[in-house]
């Protein structure tokens, strides 16, 4: 097939749209139920790319979770944590330890849950029916994959009332090394970035300390491959093996810096123990819980501490986090990785970084600052290493 009609554009007014191949070739996908729109193959191919070049660089199984063009999170197969489970909601899977493909979308989907909600997925590998009954009882939109089990596309084409967008990919599928695109009737080509992402990149050590652990490693890999399908500006945090924090598409990289890792701080007061055992009503949702406790963590615009409200979601009034409590906790992390798709121009994104427990950088370097930036992290006893590699991605 060389070409699949979507329903619109980026917005209804946007018609007729479609996919197809210039080249006159097939599609490299199939569509095995739904309908998936622009927006989503859009989300599809960036997010298919990122789990494929994870797989790749770290040989583990990888899953991602993209909303509007970028990830919300991106992460490998390795085992949770008891209390990240709980965080993740998938506690109650008993069998999720022995498929690493359903760990990895675990941890992707559960990062930040309030923005993967009716995100598209990718997966590295063949779905199995553990990964698609975790993505069966998720809000999202679609799912890309290099294939699906019988059982597993069977429990899929439940979800939607039958109208999941199920998309396969051949994995073995190349894209041609020129890509174009057509911005107010004008064609614009470039070559392809197929810059590979891998620990060599982490080898030019700047700083003082020099000390870089193999899991430090695996960590900014994942952030810097995160980082390459990312709207620029971007920044990314990384622990575990996925990506806890990104800040895409902001003009400053401040703000890159400031709001993923608030993100991260998110992700880790998931975890506290008084956000594990908030006294939820039985009748709240998953995502009506993923709103109150970012309101809980975060003090957003309601307090679902406060009287007239608490009712509306707990059994009890429960006790908040204390700012004092807060830092404690956030104080526990000290091995957090981070990227960044360009050089840091002023050191105060070491300094916001420090306090989501940054210890290990990489950036591409060329600032005509990189000497202040280096010492704020010499000061801190943070390794980074200089990429050479800028990751601007739009």
């Amino acid at each position: 097939m060389n070409e699949l009609e979507l329903k619109y554009g980026c917005n209804p007014n946007q018609k007729p749209a479609r996919i197809f191949m210039r080249d006159g070739g097939d599609l490299p996908v199939a569509v095995l139920n739904g309908k998936p729109g622009y927006i989503n193959f859009l989300d599809a191919f960036n997010a298919w790319q990122l789990v494929k070049e994870l797989k790749e660089a770290l040989g583990l199984p990888a899953a991602a979770s993209f909303k509007h063009v970028s990830p919300t999170s991106a992460a490998v197969g390795l085992p949770l944590r008891d209390a990240l489970k709980r965080a993740c909601f998938v506690d109650d899977v008993p069998e999720l330890d022995d498929s690493p493909l359903a760990c990895a979308y675990a941890r992707a989907r559960g990062t930040d849950r309030l923005c993967s909600f009716g995100d598209w997925a990718a997966l590295s590998d063949v779905c199995d029916a553990t990964t698609a009954r975790l993505i069966q009882r998720e809000v999202s939109d679609g799912v890309i994959a290099p294939g699906y089990t019988d059982e597993a596309l069977a429990i899929l084409k439940t979800k939607r009332k039958g109208n999941y967008n199920i998309v396969q990919i051949d994995p073995d599928y190349v894209p041609a090394a020129q890509e174009t695109k057509d911005v107010f009737g004008v064609t614009f080509q470039q070559g392809r970035n197929d810059c590979r992402i891998d620990g060599s990149l982490l080898n030019n050590l700047v700083t003082a300390n020099k000390d870089l652990p193999d899991s430090a490693r695996r960590d900014l890999v994942v952030a810097l491959i995160t980082l390459k399908y990312t709207q620029s500006n971007s920044v990314c945090y990384a622990a575990e093996g996925q990506a806890i924090g990104v800040g895409a598409g902001q003009q400053s990289r401040i703000h890159c810096t400031r709001l993923a890792g608030t993100k991260a701080d998110t992700w880790f007061l998931r975890q506290h123990p008084k956000t594990l055992d908030l006294p939820f009503l039985p009748v709240l949702g998953r995502p009506e819980r993923d709103n109150v406790i970012d309101s809980y963590i975060n003090g957003n615009e309601e307090d679902v501490c406060a009287d007239g409200y608490w009712q509306k979601y707990f059994t009890r009034c429960p006790a908040p986090i204390s700012e004092k409590e807060r830092r404690a906790w956030l104080d526990r992390r000290n091995d957090v990785a981070l990227g960044s798709d360009a050089f840091f121009p002023f050191p105060d994104n070491i300094e916001r970084a420090r306090r989501s427990g940054v210890r290990y950088i990489a950036q591409p370097g060329g600032s005509i600052r990189d000497d202040l930036v280096i010492a704020r992290c010499d000061g801190y006893d943070m390794v980074m290493a200089f990429t050479g590699v800028r990751l601007f991605h739009h």
